[in-house]
């Protein structure tokens, strides 16, 4: 009797292991993100993702969550916390968040190209306060 629980034991056990590790979800998200190579600014292009994905939702705005992305704070919070990598830009915290390649995509609606494209171009583009 007690090997046939040891062994009912030893299978649920091995049965639960499994399950779990097929549970593992990859979360790199590969994009086709078109190469933009007009000049990217600041406040008339990536601006205006905020305002319309980020901070509106209470999720980056004042008060909320880390970076602060309202108009009057966002490149400063950007650059304190340093969120994006002018040397290497695809490896910039904010370009990764935005692509999935850093935990869940951001916005939370979803990976948007056009955005990450524009936001990858800024950074790439020296990440300037334009």
């Amino acid at each position: 009797m007690f090997h046939k629980k040891t062994l009912e034991g030893l299978i649920l056990v091995l049965g639960i292991i499994f399950f779990l590790s097929g549970c593992y979800k990859d979360k790199t998200v590969i994009l086709d993100v078109p190469a933009i190579t007009r000049t990217v600014s600041f406040s008339q292009d990536i601006i205006p993702i905020f305002n319309k994905s980020c901070n509106t939702s209470g999720c980056h705005s004042t008060g909320g969550q880390s970076p602060n992305l309202t108009e009057t704070n966002a490149y400063n919070s950007l650059t304190i916390g340093n969120y994006f990598d002018k040397a290497n830009p695809q490896n910039s915290v904010i370009y990764q968040k935005m692509t999935g390649k850093r935990g869940t995509p951001m916005p939370v609606s979803g990976v948007n190209k056009d955005y990450a494209a524009l936001v990858l171009a800024w950074i790439t583009q020296g990440a300037n306060n334009n």
